[in-house]
């Protein structure tokens, strides 16, 4: 060894661990990354059939409840032009969905309350909510519609 490298041992080190070091920061931000993304989910994933009461849902419906996750499909012409809320289709609709008892449900429609107010989208137009996950019957005090499945606090956007 050289007087010189004798005197620095901690360079020769620093240079060994860096790529290491480097190379664990970026999976660990990876990592971070993907873990953040919310779950998806679709609406065949809804309800797993029909039992004595009616619909069930679904497991994975139940497990995600109270998470975020986004899910794809068409905004239903809403009551208002400005609103807080609207109903996530399937397919594109030419009327509102939401209308309907609690016996009525319809299976493949999803009440989308955003965080804040929004003009609606085209009917045609495709787009990806993302929000958190509430499950089970609730009437809305304000507008008394009735509700099976939600996303709260729900942001969208057009694909």
């Amino acid at each position: 060894m050289s007087s010189a490298s004798s005197r620095r041992p901690w360079r020769w080190a620093a240079r060994r661990l860096r790529l290491p070091l480097l190379a664990g920061l970026a999976a660990a931000l990876l990592l971070g990354a993907a873990a953040a993304e919310p779950a998806r989910l679709g609406f065949a994933e809804l309800y797993k059939g029909y039992g004595v009461l009616g619909l069930e849902f679904s497991d994975r419906l139940v497990a995600l409840k109270g998470e975020t996750v986004s899910m794809r499909g068409f905004m239903a012409p809403p009551l208002k032009a400005e609103s807080k809320f609207f109903v996530l289709t399937r397919e594109p609709m030419a009327i509102c969905p939401f209308c309907q008892s609690d016996a009525d449900w319809p299976t493949d429609i999803v009440v989308i309350y955003l965080g804040r107010q929004a003009a609606p989208t085209d009917p045609n137009d495709r787009i990806e909510v993302t929000g958190r996950l509430e499950v089970g019957s609730w009437l809305d005090p304000e507008t008394g519609f009735l509700s099976q499945i939600r996303l709260v606090d729900a942001r969208f956007r057009r694909l």
